[in-house]
């Protein structure tokens, strides 16, 4: 058995420790070794020696407390009936084994009786004590060999004559004349016997018979299922049997302190059980309770960990570790589905879809600058509207040198002197052809405008060009207004892997630097190789270190998380904390459960129809969303205010606008009346 149990260790790469226990004589010893085995985490015994041997080390086993839920002891014999299990099984732990001898067989039963029938006075043994495996196969090896007899007898073959002796200890063995008729004829033998059907292959190994597999129970001993070498192993337990077990118990639901999931009230001091924890995994561990039809009790897990597996000493912690090791029968928390921890426990749909994300400290809102009325188009733009004016007025101006129609005398030089006219002036000089243009981008106008074809074309296209620049300016202009600018100096993990100014890491244990660990994508085997030799640690122990070191680091530091965590705190006051980037991967939340537990499929199904019904989604924006405290209530009066301080510099231009053109007017008045 041993050799076999190694061969499938290879194969699947399990971690095996042997031990063997034949030549020890001391109870203590058993001590030694079980004590030595709980200091490696180990949870899982299989226990292949005689049935007094066994009742040794399990009084070992209770004494030192390690039958508690958790623990799983297989007996490897063919008894399991005959050995000695009430007190281990009352601490919890797991007990299962073999039996060959099945108890509703007609031989076993009329052995029992005649058994029972004996005189005390001549067997004194005989009443009240249990049939061993070991004396039902002594009985069978018996009928086996009288039967073989008889076949040889029957064949007429004598095996009690005389014939050579053999050599056992000759080079080759030199067997006895008669053994190969007794072992041909042992081959042959097909009997039933008190542990089933005996036949014997063509190699003398016995075939076609049938193990019973038992666990220990609340009851006592109860067969599960049996096993033989065409089916394998079969159950035959009653689910609906499990169940019931299931629901007249109370549920242990482990999960992890850890908002928005689960909280203490306020008042939680004054409040005792279920009672003191708010959040979303209460109220969807509540929900599944519903539809499962069980009774629960949270359990908050000691060292506040998700579950990731010791390198060294090949051990869960947090609450896988509280499933693996049977401390808990279910985990309601923001467990990440992945491939290892799907290994060594079962979980449910996801509940919650997400990825991993960057949180950073929000940066400071930008201050508007002299030059800021720039900011709603690029500097590029700007420097090619520029170079266009310049470029516009001066073809403007070399268009009006060399058309006649910009060459014009006013009225008033006409009527002076008709014998010698005067040279005429064009208007589109330099200066006014910069005026012209300035005018046009202004959407002011000016007092002169060109007269000829070509100058009309150079100043109709300039007006198409302003009206198009003028009305991009403006409505770029308005989101400038109403948005609020923030400069963030990291967009996406590419930023955060090439540069070393901003250090960055996760949480100390849990799927997010497990993810890194094992990616081989370059940029993020990047940022592994930096966060693993970071000094000091970029690792935090809990996520609440982690935003606060964010937030304390002022701008420095920058925290991977999962989206569903980050876009929580960042509606969490004092809302300095924000979301870049989009995810680094997809992955889902389940509900966990031990390996082969009976309540991986009901939970299963009440979290598909939790989904369907909109309760999940109901979950999330009440946890999230309708408790935010950094919504946009005062995003008009941010709106109306910045209107407000674009409105007042506009009043004080009109103002100033307004008495300048009185006082013109003024001038223009007093000096007609001088004039007159």
């Amino acid at each position: 058995m041993l050799q076999a149990i190694m061969e499938a260790a290879v194969a699947n790469n399990w971690q095996v420790t042997a031990r063997s226990v034949g030549s020890i004589t001391d109870p203590q010893e058993y001590r030694r070794i079980i004590e030595e085995m709980d200091r490696r985490q180990e949870k899982r015994y299989l226990i292949d020696c005689e049935v007094d041997r066994i009742n040794v080390i399990l009084e070992q086993v209770v004494t030192l407390e390690k039958n508690s839920r958790g623990y799983h002891y297989i007996i490897a014999n063919l008894g399991f009936t005959n050995v000695s299990l009430d007190k281990v099984a009352l601490g919890g732990a797991n007990i299962s084994g073999f039996q060959i001898i099945n108890p509703e067989n007609p031989i076993v039963q009329q052995f029992l009786q005649r058994w029972d029938r004996l005189d005390e006075r001549e067997f004194p043994e005989a009443r009240n004590t249990p049939l061993k495996y070991t004396s039902a196969l002594s009985y069978d090896a018996i009928l086996v060999i009288a039967e073989a007899f008889r076949y040889l007898r029957r064949q007429r073959v004598d095996v009690s004559r005389r014939g050579s002796a053999g050599d056992c200890l000759a080079n080759p063995a030199v067997p006895w004349s008669q053994g190969i008729d007794i072992e041909r004829a042992l081959k042959t033998v097909q009997v039933q016997g008190m542990t089933g059907n005996i036949q014997f292959d063509s190699f003398g190994r016995r075939s076609n018979y049938t193990i019973d597999v038992y666990e220990m129970k609340s009851g006592g001993p109860r067969k599960v299922g049996y096993w033989n070498e065409y089916e394998r192993f079969v159950s035959i337990m009653d689910q609906q049997l499990t169940n019931d077990t299931v629901e007249n118990r109370t549920i242990v639901v482990t999960t992890i302190m850890e908002a928005p999931y689960v909280m203490y009230k306020k008042n939680h001091m004054h409040l005792e059980g279920n009672e003191k924890y708010e959040g979303y995994c209460v109220d969807l561990a509540s929900e599944i309770a519903k539809h499962v039809g069980i009774k629960y009790q949270l359990s908050i897990v000691m060292d506040g960990k998700y579950g990731a597996r010791d390198p060294e000493t090949k051990t869960w912690n947090g609450m896988v570790g509280e499933l693996v090791y049977g401390r808990a029968d279910i985990a309601v928390a923001p467990l990440t589905i992945t491939l290892v921890r799907e290994e060594v426990i079962d979980f449910s749909k996801p509940f919650m879809s997400l990825g991993i994300s960057i949180m950073i400290k929000k940066p400071q809102k930008s201050k508007p600058g002299v030059f800021s009325f720039l900011d709603p188009l690029a500097y590029e733009i700007w420097m090619c509207i520029v170079f266009a004016y310049i470029g516009v007025s001066v073809v403007l101006f070399l268009v009006s040198r060399f058309s006649p129609y910009e060459w014009h005398l006013d009225e008033q030089d006409e009527t002076k002197d008709p014998q010698t006219p005067p040279d005429p002036p064009n208007d589109f000089g330099i200066f006014n052809s910069l005026w012209f243009s300035l005018g046009a981008f202004m959407q002011q106008g000016c007092d002169i405008s060109p007269r000829s074809l070509s100058g009309r074309i150079v100043g109709g296209v300039w007006w198409f060009f302003t009206l198009i620049i003028i009305s991009s300016y403006t409505a770029n202009l308005a989101a400038f207004l109403t948005v609020e600018r923030m400069v963030s100096p990291i967009e996406s993990a590419e930023d955060l892997a090439k540069q070393t100014e901003i250090a960055y890491g996760t949480l100390d244990s849990g799927s997010t630097k497990e993810f890194f660990r094992r990616s081989k994508i370059a940029v993020y085997e990047k940022m592994w190789s930096y966060m693993k030799s970071a000094e000091p640690s970029v690792f935090a122990k809990t996520t609440p270190d982690g935003v606060a070191r964010v937030r304390k680091s002022k701008g420095k530091f920058a925290f991977l998380l999962e989206s569903t965590m980050n876009e929580y705190i960042e509606q969490r006051k004092p809302c300095d904390t924000m979301k870049v980037g989009g995810n680094l991967d997809s992955k889902g939340y389940g509900v966990a459960t031990p390996k082969g537990s009976a309540l991986r499929t009901p939970v299963n199904l009440a979290v598909l129809k939790l989904s369907e019904q909109g309760i999940l989604a109901k979950l999330k924006n009440k946890w999230w969303y309708d408790k935010g405290e950094c919504g946009t209530k005062d995003s008009g009066s941010k709106v109306s205010r910045c209107r407000s301080f674009v409105l007042i510099p506009k009043l004080h231009f009109d103002v100033l606008f307004i008495c300048k053109e009185k006082k013109r007017k003024q001038f223009r008045y007093l000096s007609l009346l001088i004039f007159f």
